[in-house]
């Protein structure tokens, strides 16, 4: 594993391993019983493609996912039900979500409780709605307020925390107890089960694209870009696509000022990135990294690359051009690799992640426009 030099933004892995895909055969079973699910769309991306020296772009549009604008509803709602069923069960014959609020009643009352950027705190919230619990969910003080209702729209209690996201997380595990279910992506020492469960519950995007590239006749991506906050859902790429039998290489992105993963690989173990961290990248502005995910980043990453702002707001106006509405931190992924193919380390990049002009690229777009306002105006390019 070699650091980049001059400037230090980007760090290269030549040594990437592979992993054992481990997955539960019933998980796209169960997404499939949650009401409105549908696989969202794997879109052709011609001006980002152009834009990055490719043969082609994928990008998995997660911007309608389960009635909600994120990925998210994935992990919590699969880390929630096997949560509640070693809790309580098991459970009986079920349809519906609703099939399943009926089996608990008798264990009421319970509370769910999470902290989070966003996106995760919504689905949490979304998932006890379904189920006739409580939701607790714990925000950072800079949460802008557009993301602080569309969680208390869900029924949630919202309580704002001061300090950044990692103070929150603190906050949210202090309050475990016999009927309070702490549902976090992100894991520590004592608790990796539920933040396990969210990575596993991801894998039924990675199944979709599968589908959908064989139905398409399209080709098995030779470099995957995916955006990395705790690095839930980089792991998740990573038990995909670095599987054995699978030879893509994998690119994570982090904002600049909350670039915890690349601090860790510089140093060889997990480093924190303190606090504030300002980034529009809102769902990726961690400090720590899960320690659950560090071995799979640590070894199955082939870049990390660290992106502005600019970065983020130019990949949202190129995906818009492509039919893609993708939020700051949906847009990461393809923001990454802007800054890796097409910045000033072009050369360096794409001869360590062996980018050609007949390669294929998928990206992960893993949220629309959650700040509607803010969105509109990156779009018009007002800062």
């Amino acid at each position: 594993m070699t650091p980049a030099t001059d400037p230090p933004r980007a760090y290269f892995n030549s040594a990437v391993t592979t992993f054992p895909e481990t997955s539960d055969p019933q998980l796209l079973a169960f997404h499939r019983r949650l009401p409105g699910y549908m696989p969202t769309p794997l879109v052709r991306a011609p001006h980002l493609a152009a834009a990055l020296g490719v043969r082609e772009v994928w990008v998995k549009d997660e911007s309608g996912r389960l009635g909600l604008p994120a990925y998210k509803i994935l992990g919590a709602s699969w880390a929630t039900y096997r949560e509640l069923e070693a809790l309580f069960g098991p459970f009986g014959p079920w349809a519906t979500p609703g099939d399943l609020a009926a089996q608990l009643r008798r264990h009421l009352p319970l509370t769910l409780v999470t902290a989070t950027d966003g996106n995760h705190g919504r689905a949490v919230a979304r998932v006890a709605r379904w189920l006739g619990l409580g939701a607790h969910i714990l925000v950072p003080q800079d949460m802008v307020p557009a993301r602080i209702h569309a969680i208390e729209a869900e029924g949630a209690r919202v309580e704002v925390v001061p300090g950044t996201y990692d103070e929150a997380v603190a906050a949210a595990a202090r309050l475990a107890d016999a009927r309070h279910l702490v549902i976090s992506d992100t894991a520590w020492a004592g608790y990796t089960r539920v933040p396990g469960w969210v990575i596993e519950g991801y894998g039924t995007i990675f199944r979709e694209i599968d589908a959908q590239l064989r139905a398409s006749g399209g080709r098995p991506p030779d470099l995957v870009a995916v955006q990395m906050g705790v690095g839930a859902l980089a792991t998740a790429v990573v038990r995909h696509y670095r599987a054995p039998g699978r030879e893509a290489r994998v690119v994570g992105v982090e904002p600049t000022r909350a670039d915890c993963v690349r601090r860790s690989l510089a140093a060889g173990q997990p480093t924190g990135a303190p606090g504030p961290h300002p980034s529009i990248m809102a769902g990726l502005n961690c400090g720590q990294v899960s320690p659950l995910a560090w071995p799979f980043l640590r070894d199955g990453l082939s870049a990390s690359v660290v992106i502005p702002d600019a970065r983020a707001e130019e990949a949202m106006r190129l995906l818009a051009r492509d039919g893609v509405t993708s939020g700051e931190s949906g847009a990461a992924g393809a923001a990454g690799l802007l800054e890796l193919l097409a910045g000033e380390l072009s050369a360096q990049a794409r001869e360590a992640l062996a980018v050609t002009p007949g390669s294929t690229v998928l990206v992960l777009s893993t949220e629309g426009a959650t700040d509607p306002d803010a969105y509109a105006r990156i779009l018009r390019g007002e800062s």
